[in-house]
């Protein structure tokens, strides 16, 4: 996978991680768009980062999805790289009634999404020479949280599906690559920027960039930290793993 010279979306990126990765790939001379709902957040990125391209997108609305994807096209043809970045994180307790609303907004944003964005974009990607989709799914794919059932399934489908698709492009000129964070220190989830648990956001974004140009065949993203719950199954300490991400984690 090459980082140098591409024009890339990020659907999600106003703040958080998707911020941090679009501010780190421009750093790295490639021409990089962010999208997001809030037009607030987009004008202060607009005036503080004006060679960042930015573009409105509700990543929840398929129409919308379909429309933007038409003008960011337009306006960035040589358009090569979509990494559909915009997730949600919410605390849920399945133990009584009145969970499924919630649940439901985290499938339509972590799951829904990524596939209507890359159903917008594919025929586009395919007309490229070398594209890719890099997708994000989560330390908690491979291990749950307790507090937050939906946003591990949505995360566990997102990895199989980027596992899926790589078997479907494999003949084409896309890649598919997957990004998987651990607990980094944002605002996904109350408390999580002060988790002692959680990894510094720009150390996690420093070891990405140094992954995807040191290994440029990679077909998953994992930073060490990852790895712990990432491998819990295959190294036989699933058990513990799950008990220490509980046991650690603030909400």
């Amino acid at each position: 996978m090459n980082i140098n010279g591409r024009t890339i979306f990020i659907p999600g990126a106003t703040s958080g991680i998707g911020l941090a990765l679009a501010l780190a790939l421009h750093d790295k001379g490639n021409t990089v768009i962010v999208g997001g709902r809030r037009t607030e957040l987009l004008e202060q990125i607009a005036a503080d980062h004006p060679d960042l391209g930015t573009f409105r997108i509700d990543t929840t609305d398929p129409d919308d999805i379909t429309t933007t994807a038409k003008a960011v096209i337009a306006q960035w043809p040589d358009l090569d790289m979509l990494i559909p970045m915009a997730g949600i994180m919410r605390a849920e307790d399945w133990t009584r009634s009145g969970f499924a609303a919630g649940a439901q907004q985290v499938v339509e944003t972590n799951l829904l999404g990524p596939i209507r964005l890359i159903d917008a974009f594919v025929d586009h990607l395919r007309s490229r020479s070398a594209a890719t989709i890099l997708t994000v799914s989560s330390g908690l794919a491979f291990a749950p949280l307790k507090v937050t059932p939906t946003y591990n399934a949505t995360k566990a489908a997102i990895h199989l599906l980027s596992e899926s698709i790589r078997l479907q492009l494999a003949d084409t000129s896309i890649e598919v690559v997957e990004l998987e964070p651990p607990s980094v220190a944002t605002d996904l989830m109350p408390g999580q920027r002060e988790s002692t648990f959680a990894m510094p956001l720009d150390e996690f974004i420093a070891e990405v960039i140094e992954l995807l140009e040191t290994q440029p065949d990679a077909t998953e993203i994992q930073v060490e930290r990852v790895k712990f719950l990432r491998y819990g199954e295959a190294r036989g300490d699933y058990d513990q793993v799950v008990s220490v991400l509980n046991e650690s984690d603030p909400h």
